[in-house]
């Protein structure tokens, strides 16, 4: 069995985000969007409506971050917020057309981008990086699960 080394593991993954996330707003000359900016858009698909609560929840970050978050992303036009529609008191948040536009150019970019990367590797780098795909969406999952309550306040 081959023993996963989890440093080096973490130590790519990080850096690996941050230049697919570089060059595919360079590619598109999309405006600098935080990260978790693009994971909010991403946790509001086109339709779904929330609340900074449940937000914050999905997202595993305080309230207080989501907030700011939200109101960074509602004066950049990203995101709406409406009182709720069956409980006035509630605040409900949804993306804005722009915000899924800036998104669908950013995916496009970026699978584009892994793409023309993954033609220049061997067909082995190619099939392992393929067969790679499950475990990396489990470790994802996984490290979800291990966040601590205090991730959440």
């Amino acid at each position: 069995m081959t023993e996963l080394d989890a440093a080096r593991l973490a130590a790519v993954i990080s850096p690996l985000r941050r230049t697919l996330l570089a060059a595919a707003r360079a590619a598109e000359q999309l405006p600098e969007i935080p990260d978790a900016q693009i994971e909010v858009i991403r946790a509001l698909p086109a339709g779904t409506v929330t609340t900074s609560g449940e937000l914050a929840r999905q997202l595993g970050l305080s309230r207080s971050t989501v907030s700011n978050l939200l109101t960074t992303m509602e004066a950049a036009g990203l995101i709406d917020r409406r009182p709720g529609s069956g409980d006035r008191r509630q605040v409900e948040i949804r993306t804005t057309a722009r915000a899924h536009d800036l998104f669908t150019r950013f995916d496009l970019a970026s699978s584009a981008l892994v793409s023309a990367a993954a033609a220049t590797l061997s067909d082995t780098d190619r099939a392992a990086l393929a067969a790679a795909l499950p475990a990396l969406e489990q470790l994802r999952a996984a490290l979800h699960d291990l966040r601590t309550p205090e991730d959440t306040e």
